[in-house]
């Protein structure tokens, strides 16, 4: 199942062109036309990976996702129209791991997928073996990370606070991991892109500031009321240890 991706596209031509080139990429590739379909098959254990659509007849992509992340942690790439911020923020704030912008070329799309997927499976294998997993200047770790009352476990890519289930994206255990093991000290962006979305950070991306402000919200306030993560003017951004 490593490598079967679920395209949730209304577009017949764009979805069959996707699916070839795919394909030739050594993917599986399913394809969900709207998005009652494309829900019942992201449900159903059979990909690896959601590229899902925003503009879909019936249910829009927004609600798809909304529907996916209230059942499961399957790694979802939007696809968003070119210059649409909204969607875009709306879709990292519901759990999105990352977004491309229509009308990209298939090249982009795979490097996108392949990007979700390598920080998806590598990292646990990375961090089995006791290896530095991939760029991002994050240390090797052990079996588990404890800053507090978080805890993360690296190798099953779970976490806990306060030893109640920590409900994270792939990107978000990504990022939360590399600020945790530099706890204390700033984090630059692109460290956090290369580290947690496997790309590059672009200028005017907002996208690492969208998933650290989910993050922040599912791990609450310190004791004295601040952020257990803070940005750095011109640095990045911190995890505060208590």
């Amino acid at each position: 199942m490593k490598n079967t991706v679920l395209l949730i596209e209304d577009d017949a031509e764009l979805a069959g062109m996707l699916r070839d080139y795919l394909e030739g990429e050594g993917f599986s590739v399913g394809i969900a036309a709207d998005g009652e379909r494309g829900v019942t098959a992201a449900l159903s254990g059979d990909y690896a990976i959601a590229a899902l659509d925003v503009m879909l007849p019936g249910i829009d992509g927004i609600e798809v996702l909304r529907r996916i992340r209230a059942q499961s942690a399957l790694p979802v790439l939007m696809l968003t129209a070119r210059g649409d911020d909204a969607d875009r923020i709306v879709g990292l704030e519901l759990g999105a791991d990352d977004y491309v912008a229509k009308p990209c070329t298939p090249r982009e799309l795979v490097a996108r997928l392949r990007a979700i997927l390598r920080r998806f499976g590598e990292r646990d294998a990375a961090s089995a073996n006791g290896q530095q997993p991939l760029p991002g200047d994050a240390p090797a770790t052990p079996q588990a990370i404890v800053a507090g009352p978080l805890t993360l476990y690296p190798q099953g890519r779970r976490a806990l606070m306060s030893d109640a289930p920590l409900t994270l994206t792939s990107a978000e255990f990504s990022l939360l991991e590399l600020l945790v093991t530099h706890a204390g000290r700033p984090v630059g962006k692109s460290e956090l892109s290369l580290y947690g979305l496997g790309r590059p950070h672009a200028p005017y991306d907002r996208s690492i500031d969208v998933h650290l402000s989910s993050i922040r919200r599912k791990l609450g306030p310190l004791p004295d009321g601040r952020s257990r993560i803070q940005s750095v003017l011109r640095k990045g951004y911190q995890y505060i240890p208590e």
